[in-house]
């Protein structure tokens, strides 16, 4: 009979010998996994955005293509491999187009880049409502548009895969 107990004995030890190690395995990796983010990824600041010039490709009444040149400014001491962006694009408060872009392109850290994006939007609708709240408040047509940018760029090699912005500034009308 002693030695039927034996091996179970012997089991038991493995198995918790087992349990021991996978428990240190699995503290050791949740401590890599807290510190290695830390030490792997610095946290990035949003980048700025703005937009430089807007062209109609092409267009009818309800729905037009545009072409935005914008600027992407970089604050973080590390570049960026943009991949792709999605973004709001609002005119004076109100929603003029959105989408997203896939073009990729390198931001150099503490520098800035240039590219272009296509904007699926409705100009008739959005502009009625300005020149409808501007001749409600009496003024004149605007001689600038108020602009808000916001959206998430898409990073390509990064523990931190998207980077949110929001941005606002005014277009100057010709």
């Amino acid at each position: 009979m002693p030695r039927a107990k034996q091996p179970r004995r012997l089991v038991a030890l493995i198995d918790s010998v087992s349990m021991q190690g996978l428990t240190r395995i699995l503290v050791a990796l949740s401590l890599l996994g807290v510190t290695g983010c830390a030490v792997l990824g610095p946290k990035l600041r949003a980048p700025d955005l703005s937009i430089l010039e807007v062209q109609i490709v092409k267009g009818d009444l309800f729905e037009q293509r545009l072409k935005a040149r914008m600027r992407v400014q970089n604050p973080n001491p590390v570049g960026l491999s943009v991949r792709g962006i999605t973004y709001t694009i609002e005119l004076e408060g109100q929603e003029l187009g959105r989408g997203l872009s896939g073009s990729s392109f390198v931001v150099p850290p503490s520098g800035e880049a240039e590219f272009d994006m296509l904007v699926t939007a409705n100009l008739a609708g959005t502009l009625l409502k300005i020149v409808e709240r501007t001749r409600k408040a009496g003024g004149s047509p605007p001689t600038e548009l108020s602009y808000r940018l916001r959206g998430e760029v898409k990073l390509d090699k990064s523990l931190l895969r998207t980077v949110p912005f929001d941005q606002k500034g005014s277009l100057r009308l010709r």
